[in-house]
């Protein structure tokens, strides 16, 4: 149920003295968009009559067919609290629809609201909690970003050593202040790196907040001469930035996922739902890790994932099982990349896991021991697989998976396999440094 309605919208914008409304959407990539309207201009844009060109928004429309509709979910309405206090700055994120009424199928946040909708007709409600890393890094003397830090702290730092301390409070204090309860926010492991984890919640409101974080975390950036970067791998050597996604099912208000009597405290649903994601692991990675740079972070000696199995106790394969239980019993996803669209990547991980319930898959046995040490042989031993190691690979993976497919649908899948194939053939065909480096001198 709404917690606004439209009257309540055009209440609070003009006691809030708001002067600009953002009326923000996706693209499938990922990327936020927005069309900025005055607040004289609100009433008509919550009746649904703000058109927009598609055909300008990579991966949606022709130009025959490009005219789409903004159609505005008025609970999420929010001011911006580093915009000025005069003449205030509020945003909307909007549904996309043709003409016709029909909701636009290369609207991502659809699809979410699609699967959503078949888990709670099975009864089921679907949260989520993300942990985002990042990394500031200082700008040059016209304000464009370098990869050079002046922060040499690591894991749990505090200040001095922490020189992005301040930034990061002030990145916290504006999500608290639109609404976000943050659970921790903390230095990472590499040097300028940083993490804020936000409090889980309903996967449609999940990825809503994902994408304001995103925007929040590099303005609060700027303001400090930073410049913030949610890409995967920026430096070589260190460990990259994920974005964990932490899964829960509840059902009349219960956590499903948990149970007293099995060994790892999981229910036979939470090993049916994780069966399902580990089956579609492989088919899925094009959309969790979606960028060439991606397979540069999943790589073995920096925690980041790279072999398909589940353990309660390590952190070396692909799901964790964290050690909270009872109402807090979760299913940890340790590949999706904070460029991943949250939007495809929480409705993939949900029709997996309904997938894995709905035909009762079982997950293989845990491997309870570093994964990484092992040698091929116990590997391969124990039936453990790889995930993509590399975008073409993950094309090939994304191409050989129907079910990942048909929760895309059609639209979708063929833009976005076009986008991502001209991404890899670019990428194969650039001469890298490390080519000049290691060939130049020696042939």
């Amino acid at each position: 149920m709404s917690r606004y309605t439209k009257e309540d919208v055009l209440r609070l914008v003009e006691e809030e003295d708001v002067e600009f409304i953002r009326l923000q959407f996706t693209d499938i990539f990922g990327a936020l968009k927005n069309v900025a309207i005055t607040a004289s201009q609100l009433e008509r844009a919550l009746d649904n009559q703000c058109m927009f060109d598609g055909s300008a928004i990579e991966g949606f429309a022709r130009v025959e067919e490009s005219d789409m509709y903004l159609h505005p979910d008025f609970d999420t309405l929010e001011i911006f609290p580093w915009r000025p206090q005069q003449g205030k700055v509020a945003r909307l994120i909007c549904n996309i629809y043709r003409p016709d009424g029909e909701p636009f199928e290369g609207d991502s946040r659809n699809i979410l609201q699609r699967v959503i909708k078949e888990a709670a007709d099975m009864g089921y409600t679907f949260d989520v909690g993300p942990e985002c890393e990042f990394f500031l890094f200082n700008t040059d003397d016209n304000g464009l970003p370098t990869t050079q830090t002046n922060d040499k702290a690591g894991y749990f730092d505090l200040g001095p050593l922490d020189l992005g301390e301040n930034a990061r409070r002030d990145m916290v204090l504006n999500l608290e202040d639109m609404g976000f309860t943050i659970e921790a926010s903390h230095h990472e492991i590499a040097h300028g790196q940083h993490e804020i984890d936000v409090r889980y919640d309903e996967a449609l409101a999940t990825a809503d907040n994902i994408m304001t974080f995103k925007l929040t975390v590099k303005s609060i950036a700027k303001r400090h001469g930073l410049h913030a970067t949610f890409m995967p791998k920026p430096l070589h050597g260190v460990h990259g930035s994920g974005m964990h996604v932490n899964m829960s099912l509840s059902k009349d208000g219960r956590n499903i996922f948990a149970d007293d009597i099995d060994a790892a405290g999981l229910s036979r649903t939470a090993y049916h739902f994780m069966a399902g994601v580990l089956k579609h692991a492989k088919g899925m990675a094009l959309i969790t890790n979606p960028l060439v740079n991606s397979y540069k972070r999943l790589v073995p000696g920096f925690e980041a994932p790279v072999y398909i199995a589940w353990s309660a106790t390590n952190r070396s394969p692909l799901i964790r099982i964290p050690a909270s239980r009872k109402e807090n019993t979760r299913i940890e996803l340790r590949s999706p990349d904070p460029c991943c669209n949250p939007y495809l990547t929480l409705a993939l991980c949900l029709a997996a896991g309904i997938d894995g319930i709905k035909n009762e898959l079982e997950p293989p046995k845990s491997v309870d021991q570093n994964i990484f040490e092992m040698t091929e042989e116990e590997r391969a031993k124990l039936g453990i697989e790889k995930l993509p190691m590399t975008l073409g690979e993950a094309i090939e993976e994304f191409e050989k998976d129907d079910f990942v497919k048909n929760v895309l649908g059609e639209h979708i899948t063929q833009k976005y396999l076009q986008e991502k194939k001209a991404e890899w053939a670019a990428y194969q065909a650039r001469v890298t440094d490390w080519e000049i480096d290691q060939y130049l001198m020696r042939f």
